[in-house]
């Protein structure tokens, strides 16, 4: 694994930030990383990234300790803060040979690494021009070279595409899919439709702790089918409806139009229809709704946010 995040606590006085979150990312895979202010996201970051110390846990970046060994195992981590940390005053070129030095590179293979950098990045036409004079979009882009100029095998990206138009939003999430095929990428986003885009899986945590842990799939396959929009006659009994097999929720939308949640695996809509016929309510329609990923995020986390952490 190139990374191994095992019981990670971090606490701020007697308030619980990171409370007991586990996970891993492997070569190959894009991990989306979801919360709500205040859940603990921005915490769990910046201890990934060696930026702040956690209560407790441990974590290991490509089978090296971070916190026990902290330069050994930075040297496999590449990290783009929500802010990229450039030098605006540089051209392009000079920033990126200044951070190639500062990363331990010889000096006989900065040349290559920085070529490389560009090139990857899609910086060959603004590489000679000063970082301040550059767009948002190709400036996220000097961001991400920066990151992966060692060649580091994880890749930790704040908010890439933060303030960049359609266009640069496109190729930004182009590039981290491009990454992601050589490196592990741990990508943390507020725009749920990256994640689809961009990621190979998911996780979203709230209140500190992680309350799901998925692959884009398995993701795809919960958002589609699970909810009924059944549209009666007569006014149909909501709690006869909840005893069939299959069915967990019965929600009203109106007096004669009823949104009926089912288990995924089951297919549970022969039965329903056959039941409201049988009940005399007049079945006029039942149509599935398919569920967003902003519906199934919203629903893992509808209670109040804590103060942003």
């Amino acid at each position: 694994m190139l990374l191994a995040a095992d019981h990670l606590f971090r606490y701020y006085g007697k308030h619980c930030a990171v409370n007991d979150v586990s996970f891993s990312v492997a070569k190959g895979q894009v991990l989306g990383f979801l919360g709500p202010n205040g859940a603990g996201k921005t915490s769990t970051m910046q201890m990934l990234a060696g930026n702040l110390a956690p209560s407790a846990g441990q974590i290991q970046i490509n089978g090296v300790d971070l916190i026990t060994n902290p330069k050994a195992a930075k040297i496999n981590l590449g990290y783009l803060p929500d802010t990229p940390p450039l030098y605006k005053e540089l051209t392009v070129y000079e920033f990126l040979s200044y951070c190639a030095q500062l990363h331990g590179i010889v000096k006989t293979a900065i040349t290559a690494a920085v070529d490389k950098a560009i090139v990857r990045c899609g910086l060959n036409t603004v590489e000679k021009r000063l970082i301040g004079n550059l767009s948002k979009g190709f400036q996220q882009r000097v961001g991400i070279a920066q990151a992966i100029i060692h060649n580091p095998a994880l890749i930790i990206l704040d908010e890439p595409t933060v303030g960049l138009d359609p266009i640069q939003i496109r190729e930004i999430r182009a590039l981290i899919r491009e990454l992601g095929q050589d490196h592990g990428v741990i990508l943390s986003t507020h725009i749920l439709s990256e994640v689809q885009e961009s990621c190979s899986h998911v996780q979203i945590i709230h209140q500190g702790q992680l309350i799901l842990h998925e692959t884009i799939a398995g993701l795809n396959q919960q958002m589609q089918t699970g909810i009924l929009l059944l549209t009666t006659a007569q006014v149909a009994d909501k709690t006869a409806l909840l005893h069939i097999p299959g069915v967990t929720l019965v929600e009203s939308i109106s007096p004669k139009q009823l949104k009926i949640h089912h288990v995924i695996s089951d297919n549970a809509s022969e039965r329903i229809a056959e039941f409201v016929i049988n009940a005399g309510w007049g079945l006029q329609e039942m149509v599935p709704i398919k569920q967003s990923i902003e519906d199934i995020f919203i629903n893992l986390t509808q209670s109040e946010p804590a103060d942003d952490l």
